[in-house]
């Protein structure tokens, strides 16, 4: 191999053109954002990130492209940093914003671009990072949860009617990230706290995915990462606990995030991915509710460089997500989950006095943190979906990425249908359930001709894929489809469901 030398003065012109050159590039970029993220106090909009994005741009670092249009027209864009070329093997998906008045994630990615562009070396070499920093931007320029269809973009991956969440799939099943991180935000200051003279404690919270079809080493894995963001917070000196839902203690259960999966965490995490929510607080009655978002994105960026950790952490990550996809099927479903606290355990759970700032410890042993399976089926081979529900069950179908086959003749199969007992549409007070809860009653399987024009759905596919067609058309779920007003219609008391499980 012939060896090249750069004469010292000759290297030292060259560096310093370089140094230029990049000085140069980064001047050219006006942020829409102070160069301090601590000193943010205004989120940026759909269109200074779109000039912002399309200056900073840089080829063979930073590529942005346009996934979809949002339903009133807007860009959904994706945003791809790598600097390893081919030796970024460890690949990462960041979204935020699915709630257009929730920016705190989005504007933390939005300065980690900056960030980067400055200093490339801010990116490992083996790390391949996307980014959707504004999922939502329909709802972030109403400043308001819904897209511009009013509906609720966490709430739809189960369906995937909507074009910004059509587009987050395609390109988690595309690029298939070993990582996943959820941007999203909380009231601090909601009704029933505020009644009491508190908010809620943290600034900034993390959960991981937890439905029980993830595999059990992922699931403990990302809860490591969960508790171990503790000391980098504090040391910030930001309020950081895990993320949970429910009403002031001690009363009032407080529980983690749903193991439902009808949200991005556990969509992808069924994927195979190592999958996270990230939750910062919002004080939204507060005269100006963005005073302290430096705070909010300092908080997030801190959790989101935790989560790229080290090598060895990386390595080890992407060794689990590569064995997940691997992963064959359990031999049973879990079709009804609940959260419970296993032998009355007491604890405590923060909240901040709002006349006098201080941190409250207040002892509770309604704080639910163990997830309990109350029910289970066995696993079948496929599902078959009725010709006359077909061409409602299509669109799912093609949006999830499952395979599946349209019958052209009668096949002969061992069939298991499922019948509706009732759609239980009040929250249930006293188990903490959300509505539409499906009550079914398994029939005994019989060896049946499925008619020309059944919709079969193999298992005997890609497992994360195989997974998803679990979550997505199993007719014992305690929490399905036809809770949903596109499915409603199906939900006929004391009738089989379209949906059967194949043996």
């Amino acid at each position: 191999m012939t060896r090249f030398s750069i004469p010292g003065g000759l290297m030292r012109r060259v560096m310093v053109a370089a140094l230029i050159a990049v000085s140069t590039f980064v001047a050219a970029v006006e942020a829409p954002f102070p160069a301090d993220h601590r000193q943010m106090s205004k989120t940026v909009s759909y269109g200074e990130m779109l000039t912002f994005l399309e200056a900073v741009a840089r080829p063979g670092l930073i590529t942005v492209t346009e996934e979809a249009r949002s339903h009133q027209g807007r860009k959904v864009l994706l945003v791809r940093l790598n600097r390893g070329g081919a030796k970024a093997r460890f690949r990462v998906l960041w979204y935020a914003q699915q709630h257009g008045n929730e920016v705190a994630g989005k504007d933390a990615q939005l300065t980690f671009i900056r960030d980067v562009a400055e200093r490339p070396s801010l990116l490992p070499e083996d790390v391949d990072l996307y980014l959707m920093p504004m999922l939502n931007p329909d709802g972030a320029e109403a400043h308001r949860r819904f897209n511009g269809a009013g509906a609720d973009l966490n709430r739809d991956h189960l369906l995937l009617e909507q074009p910004e969440t059509q587009a987050l799939h395609r390109v988690a099943r595309r690029i298939r990230p070993h990582l996943a991180v959820d941007g999203h935000e909380f009231g601090r200051d909601s009704e029933d706290l505020t009644a009491r003279g508190w908010e809620a404690w943290p600034v900034i919270t993390m959960d991981a995915a937890n439905h029980p079809l993830i595999p059990a080493y992922l699931r403990t894995a990302a809860l490591e990462a969960v508790a171990a963001a503790t000391p980098l917070q504090q040391k910030a000196g930001h309020a950081y606990a895990r993320y949970s839902v429910g009403g002031p203690p001690p009363d009032e259960e407080t529980r983690p995030s749903t193991p439902e999966v009808d949200d991005g965490r556990n969509s992808f995490g069924t994927l195979g991915a190592l999958s996270f929510i990230i939750e910062a607080g919002v004080r939204h009655h507060a005269p100006n509710p963005q005073a302290d978002l430096g705070e909010r994105v300092d908080g997030y960026r801190i959790l989101y460089r935790h989560l790229l950790g080290d090598r060895a952490w990386r390595d080890r990550i992407f060794k689990l997500s590569e064995r997940a996809r691997r992963e064959p099927l359990p031999p049973f479903v879990a079709t009804n989950t609940f959260w419970a606290n296993l032998g009355g355990k007491a604890t405590t759970v923060k909240v901040r006095e709002k006349a006098t700032g201080r941190t409250l410890a207040i002892p509770t042993a309604n704080a639910m943190e163990d997830l309990v399976v109350k029910a289970s089926v066995p696993t079948p081979k496929a599902y078959a979906i009725e010709p006359s529900a077909a061409a409602l069950f299509l669109p799912i179908l093609e949006a999830q990425g499952l395979r599946f086959e349209r019958l052209a003749a009668p096949r002969r199969a061992r069939v298991e249908s499922v019948r509706l007992l009732r759609l239980e549409e009040p929250f249930d007070p006293l188990y903490q359930r959300y509505k539409d809860r499906q009550i079914v009653e398994r029939q005994a399987p019989v060896a049946r001709d499925l008619p020309a024009g059944t919709l079969v759905v193999s298992l005997d596919q890609d497992p994360g894929l195989a997974r998803r067609a679990i979550q997505v058309l199993e007719p014992c779920l305690l929490y399905g489809l036809y809770g949903y007003p596109t499915f409603r219609a199906l939900a006929v008391p004391g009738s089989s469901l379209p949906v059967s499980r194949l043996f």
